[in-house]
This record gives structure tokens, sequence and C-alpha cells, in this order.
């Protein structure tokens, strides 16, 4: 067996405690963490300094960090709540952006600036829910109809694009029609799953038993959940679909299960993104910095002008659609909820490996994509943020957490 150096591993765990550390110091900076992370990756990586590489333990805590990843963003997703008037009208804004971002990509394909059309409008439709919801938590905005529907918006988007990524590109060489029947028989094998979980869940001595065992050195139910990960994962990888699907249905999955969360067992979330978001979550941002192929993106000017297309298409496929709430949230919240789906990184980053891997997707357009997510996802949650606050200093309606925001003139939101 070769000897594995656990180098690489030190570094990775030094970035991902210094910069949330840091940015904690500088709070005016509002920088997510996760933007800190993938630059300070790509300053040590051999793209800069060249400090440290990808070697075997970084490969599989990545691995496992995009995992984790999804399978958190799958939690995020209330499936009970899109359903009626809500889910149609989500629905309706992905549908309307994924019809912008095929036009888009297919125009900039024409003028051969990409390869892929069908790709990268994928990519341009993802939002990520894991930074809205925090943005959303700032501004007390979480329980209201508007932050539900931001949220309802950014799962829908969420959900579609990794449906969509693992129909259109997995590794597996086979027909959308073949990836299709693949895809529902994940959905049924996880649908049998929850009725066994939720019968199972219904015997009172396996409950009694869970609920001594979950707080003891057991941890049953962390156990539980990463099996339940590992499984769905396994099971996408021997069906030929990408993992990220299994992980984000196992995420969802547990959501749906595991209803009484915060009554019988309250510190269970708070352990599985104990877990995720304080180790292998940041391996994986830090190990894409390292990945990230500068020298690529800024061989040519060209190259270089892609970013701000880029990041252009994400506002324009993402944020226009956001014009179908206005009748709903009023003109300035929809800026705010525009701002807010056009964020995008984790879920591009995880697009642009795979497109790589396929060899669907070159070195300098995945790098530019990669830096215009970096870019909106440093300025499009603070300029919504600043929109927002904005009303509220002129004494506009902003809503108050818990309150369902008024319509103009004063009638109440449907629920």
């Amino acid at each position: 067996m070769p000897e594995l150096s656990l180098a690489g591993v030190v570094v990775v765990a030094a970035v991902a405690f210094v910069v949330p550390l840091l940015l904690g110091l500088f709070p005016r900076l509002r920088l997510p963490s996760v933007v800190g992370e993938i630059v300070v990756g790509i300053v040590l990586g051999p793209s800069v300094l060249g400090w440290v590489r990808v070697d075997l333990p970084l490969e599989v805590l990545s691995l496992l960090g995009l995992a984790f990843l999804l399978f958190l963003a799958g939690l995020e997703i209330d499936l009970r709540k899109l359903r009626g008037r809500l889910l149609g009208l989500v629905a309706a804004g992905f549908a309307v952006s994924l019809a912008i971002g095929l036009a888009l990509s297919g125009a900039l394909a024409a003028v051969g600036l990409v390869d892929t059309p069908l790709l990268v409008a994928i990519i341009l439709t993802a939002t990520s829910l894991g930074v809205v919801i925090p943005v959303l938590k700032d501004a007390g905005q979480v329980d209201t109809d508007f932050g539900q529907l931001v949220i309802a918006a950014a799962s829908i988007a969420d959900f579609g694009a990794v449906i969509l990524l693992s129909l259109f590109f997995s590794r597996e060489a086979t027909g959308p029609g073949t990836q299709l029947l693949l895809i529902g028989g994940l959905v049924l094998l996880a649908a049998a799953i929850a009725v066994a979980l939720a019968g199972a869940g219904r015997w009172m001595r396996l409950s009694a038993d869970l609920g001594r065992l979950q707080d003891s050195s057991a941890q049953i139910r962390v156990r539980g959940a990463v099996l339940l990960l590992a499984g769905l994962v396994l099971a996408a990888q021997r069906l030929g679909l990408e993992t990220i699907l299994g992980a984000f249905l196992a995420g969802a999955l547990l959501r749906l299960v595991d209803r009484d969360a915060t009554g019988s067992h309250p510190r269970f979330r708070v352990k599985l993104e104990a877990l995720g978001y304080g180790f292998l979550v940041p391996c994986f941002f830090v190990v894409s910095g390292i990945r990230f192929n500068l020298e690529a993106l800024t061989a040519e000017p060209a190259n270089l002008r892609l970013v701000p297309l880029f990041l252009l298409a994400l506002l324009v496929v993402r944020g226009l659609p956001a014009w179908l709430y206005r009748s709903r949230v009023g003109t300035r919240r929809t800026v705010v909820a525009g701002l807010l789906q056009a964020t995008s990184l984790p879920f591009i980053v995880a697009a642009v490996q795979i497109g790589m891997e396929l060899g669907t997707l070159d070195q300098a357009t995945g790098a530019a994509l990669v830096a215009a997510g970096l870019a909106s996802v440093l300025l499009f949650p603070l300029a919504a943020l600043t929109t927002l606050r904005g009303g509220g200093r002129r004494g506009e309606d902003v809503e108050v957490t818990g309150a369902r925001s008024p319509r103009p003139g004063g009638a109440p939101v449907p629920p």
C-alpha cells in the first residue's frame, strides 16, 4: 500500500479554519466564506503559489464534501410547502429561466463562445439555496411569504438543475430516454425507502431505542443519515447517474420522512450541519479552488471577457423570471428575488467539474463560469440586502418576520 501524506489535508483544514475566522473579525466585508475558501485555494494551488496539489486524500474528501453539500441542500427543501399556487408560480419561473438559458446559450454557441450550449444553459438555471437562505435569515425574511417564495424558487431551481444535469450529462454514455428511466428507478427506490422508514418510525420500541442512542456516543441518527446518503449515492452511481442526484435525493427524503426533527430531536440538524459545513463541505470548496485553472482563464483576453458575460447571463436567466412574482410581492422585492435567484456557485463548481471530466467543457469556459459564480455570490446578495433595507429606510412596506407582506393597496397575500 503506498504511503499517503496528510500534508494537503492539513493545509485545506487550515484554510477552512482561518477563512471564516478572519471574515468574522471583519463583518463589514459581508464576504461569504465559500468565496474566501475557493480564492485561497486558487492562491495556494498550482495556478499561483503551487504549495498544494490534489492528491488521493484530498480527492476523497472533496468527493465526500460534494455529496454532503448536495445532501444538505436537499435537506433544506420542504416538499410539503411546494404545492398549489406557490409551486405553479416557481415552476413557471424555472421554465422561463430554462427557455431564456437555452436561447442565450444557443446565441453564445452561434458566435463560437461555448461548445456545449445545453450544459451551459443548465448551469445558468441553478440557484445557490445554501447562499440564499443565510441572506434571508440576516434580513429576517425566512418565515415571511416573500422569503418562502424565494426559497421555493431556489429549491425548484436546484432540483431541476440536478435532474437535468443527470439526464443529459451522465458519465455513462446512454441516451436521455434511458437516463429518464434510470432516474425514475432511483426515485422509486427513494420512495420505497421513505415508506420503509415511515413504517419503522411508528414502531414504538425502535423509536425509544433511537431516542436513547441519538445523543450518546452512538449518535445513531447521524449514522443513519450518513448511511442513507451513502446508499443513495451508491445506487445513483450503479445506475450510471451522477452521484450528486443521489445525494440531493437523500437530503430531500430525510427532510420528508423526519417531520418531527424540531420536537423529538432538535439537535439532529445541527449535528449534520456540523459534520458537513464544519468539515467536509469546506474541503470541497478549497479543493475546487486548488483545481481552478487560472492560466486557462488568463491565457487569452477573450477568455477573461467570458466572466462578465456569464455573470450578466446569470442575472438575465434567473433574474428576469422573477418578474412573475411582481403581483404577489411588489416591485422592490421582485428585484430582490431576481438578484437572489441569480446567485449561484456550488452547482456551477460541481457541474463544471463534471463537464470537464466528460470532455464537454474546456478549461477556459469552465474557469470563466466558476469565476462568474464567485462574482455572483460577491455582488448579488449584497445588492439584494441593500435594496431590501433601502426600502425600509424610505418607509416602504418591508415585511416583519412571521408576517405576510401586503399586496399593493393593502390587500392580504393569499396563502
